[in-house]
């Protein structure tokens, strides 16, 4: 186990690398920060000094050495627009992009799991098609549609739930938090709902699928044949043989959540890590869009690395030939 984890953690150095070349690389050449700094009325040479103290005349492998060693103590450097560090907007933002990240997935999980396990084991009954039917609509609409129709309906037409921003939050340290109060959990319904939507379709067809595909195997019928519950067998041996596949999909699904949080914070107008994204491209702001890039790199590996090691707690089989190849 600790040389699987060893060789992971290579991997996951070396994936990192690979995305903060492509993230400097591609944004590095996205316009010219510092027309976007400066007037009109600026002087050729006070362009001259700026782009010398911003470090834009160093050769690009200068740049990016420079970029990797100072993200590897959490810093990239300064805003071109706000003129302050990255690391501190991104822990700004980073606590509205995580709550709402988190309320989405655990409104995904909580209801995908256990839809797909009610259709794949009544496939044939009018709530299960209804659910199917239903999941249509989060699988076909994109997610700026959904978020749209759900302020039309809750925000304007009943007056339920606001409309955009986070409500009334608490800080605590570097921390803020919006689940602690009642205008903070308003807030945090519509846009929730509309990041989960997808996923939670997504999961809930998966399990299905994946439900249905492992009770057709012989294992479950000479399991029923020897007189188990119908109990035992569904949740005891179907569901856990289906979560190997649906752990990958789900930790993958889990990450796109923060990676794609991006339109239902422009929607929603969430002060997350999206809509700093969104407002650094408009501004070619080149610091924050690459480490915005990186981060959301990192929580992928870590997400990797984490369903990896689930699959030695869920399969045995895996244990079993990584301990006969030893």
């Amino acid at each position: 186990m600790l040389g699987f984890i060893i060789r992971r953690l290579f991997q996951a150095v070396l994936v990192m690398l690979v995305v903060a070349l492509i993230a400097f690389a591609l944004f590095n050449f996205v316009g010219d920060p510092v027309n976007n700094m400066v007037g009109q009325d600026t002087s050729l040479a006070d362009r001259e000094r700026l782009r010398q103290e911003l470090g834009l005349n160093d050769s690009f492998m200068v740049q990016f050495a420079r970029f990797v060693g100072h993200a590897v103590q959490g810093e990239f450097g300064l805003s071109y627009q706000q003129a302050r560090p990255v690391g501190q907007i991104i822990l700004e933002k980073l606590p509205a992009t995580l709550e709402l990240s988190f309320a989405a997935a655990t409104l995904a999980l909580s209801l995908g799991v256990p839809m797909g396990i009610y259709t794949g084991l009544r496939r044939n009954s009018w709530g299960a098609q209804l659910l199917l039917g239903v999941s249509l609509i989060g699988v076909s609409l994109p997610t700026f549609l959904i978020g749209i129709l759900l302020i039309l309906i809750f925000a304007v037409w009943l007056g339920w739930l606001p409309s955009f921003g986070r409500g009334v939050v608490v800080h605590f340290g570097w921390w803020s938090s919006g689940l602690v109060t009642i205008e903070g959990w308003r807030a945090i319904i519509l846009p929730s709902v509309t990041l989960a939507l997808f996923q939670m379709t997504l999961i809930m067809r998966l399990v299905r699928a994946e439900m249905i595909e492992v009770l057709r195997t012989d294992y479950i019928k000479f399991a029923r044949a020897r007189g188990l519950t119908d109990r035992a067998v569904n949740f005891g041996h179907a569901l856990k043989n289906t979560l190997v596949p649906v752990i990958t999909i789900t930790g993958l699904q889990l990450g796109s959540i923060i990676a794609f949080a991006i339109i239902t914070e422009t929607v929603f107008q969430w002060p997350g890590m999206g809509l700093m994204f969104i407002q650094a491209v408009t501004f070619a702001d080149i610091p924050v869009m690459a480490a915005y890039l990186v981060l959301v790199g990192f929580f992928f590996v870590v997400i990797n690395l984490v369903v990896d090691l689930l699959y030695y707690v869920v399969d045995p089989r895996l244990r079993i030939e990584r301990a006969a190849n030893v």
